[in-house]
């Protein structure tokens, strides 16, 4: 795990959606990402990082329907881009919270896992692609597993108000 950054700018560009833990649930949640995403037109701006942050929804939308569902209770998505001044920097900060706070994610060990396994490797590609991640206990018994990317503060400096 990664450590976190504290942020300087209090007003970021934000976006929180509530999904049902289920496979269309995730599926809305990836269309949600992509939709904001490009209305902050990070899919121009940083292609990259856009596409970065649409594997970074994709694995922990799926991990939040498979590992963290509970029956009738669903799972929240939380998108920002913040300006950090004193680096120079804009961090789009991905979160997504469920309601299986006894179920922490844990970062495989890559020797374990076979090479014709169907799934264990969304976390070692969220590691892969995310300038940090972790996790967060979230009251009562809950989790937000969160995965930051550094985008160059230049490709943002326009406009802070969308």
């Amino acid at each position: 795990m990664k450590s976190e950054i504290p942020l300087d700018d209090p007003a970021p560009r934000a976006h929180t959606a509530l999904l049902s833990s289920t496979p269309k649930g995730a599926a809305i949640g990836r269309r949600t990402a992509r939709q904001k995403l490009t209305s902050w037109e990070l899919n121009s701006l940083c292609p990259d990082a856009f596409h970065s942050a649409l594997l970074i929804v994709a694995e922990l939308a799926a991990n939040a329907s498979i590992h963290g569902r509970t029956p009738g209770r669903g799972f929240e998505l939380s998108l920002s881009l913040t300006s950090v001044r004193r680096s120079r920097t804009t961090v789009l900060r991905i979160e997504v919270s469920d309601c299986r706070g006894d179920k922490r994610p844990v970062l495989p060990d890559p020797r374990s896992c076979s090479t014709d396994a169907q799934s264990g490797r969304g976390l070692t590609l969220v590691d892969a692609l995310a300038d940090r991640w972790g996790t967060l206990p979230r009251e009562p018994n809950a989790k937000t597993v969160w995965a930051e990317l550094d985008l160059p503060e230049d490709k943002f400096e326009a406009d802070d108000t969308a």
